[in-house]
């Protein structure tokens, strides 16, 4: 008599382990997108960009960086842009041209076309020592 009803109790205990499954995986789900829905508003306002090259023009209204493929990119600065010299943080300088920079710009749609807008530049105020020429050869 026992044996039949065992099985019963063996279905009864899969559906309910089914059920468990089931609701694991819509709550994982549900997880998932919220997390994805929560993430994407933040990718949409970062509109920043970042500039790395040398300075090879400069004025109070943008700077022109030659980047390491060779572009030439021009960046508009104002009065809220930020200056930071990484290699004397205790000196307040301007950036000069030669000097290697990252600059930190938005990107601003305006009538002409799209213009970026420094944020923030970080720059190196000390110049590249030449490499140290070989010695001659003593014959």
């Amino acid at each position: 008599m026992w044996q039949q009803y065992r099985p019963i109790v063996a279905i009864t205990h899969a559906s309910t382990w089914i059920e468990e499954r089931r609701f694991t995986m819509w709550l994982r789900l549900i997880v998932t997108f919220t997390c994805l829905f929560m993430l994407a508003p933040n990718a949409a306002l970062s509109a920043d960009q970042h500039v790395l090259g040398t300075i090879t023009a400069i004025d109070a209204t943008h700077v022109e960086i030659k980047t390491a493929m060779g572009q030439l990119v021009n960046v508009q600065v104002d009065k809220k842009t930020r200056y930071k010299d990484e290699s004397n943080s205790k000196k307040v300088t301007m950036p000069e041209v030669g000097n290697r920079v990252v600059i930190m710009a938005e990107k601003i749609e305006k009538k002409g076309g799209n213009v970026l807008a420094a944020t923030a530049i970080h720059f190196s105020s000390a110049k590249r020592v030449p490499a140290p020429t070989p010695p001659a050869p003593v014959h």
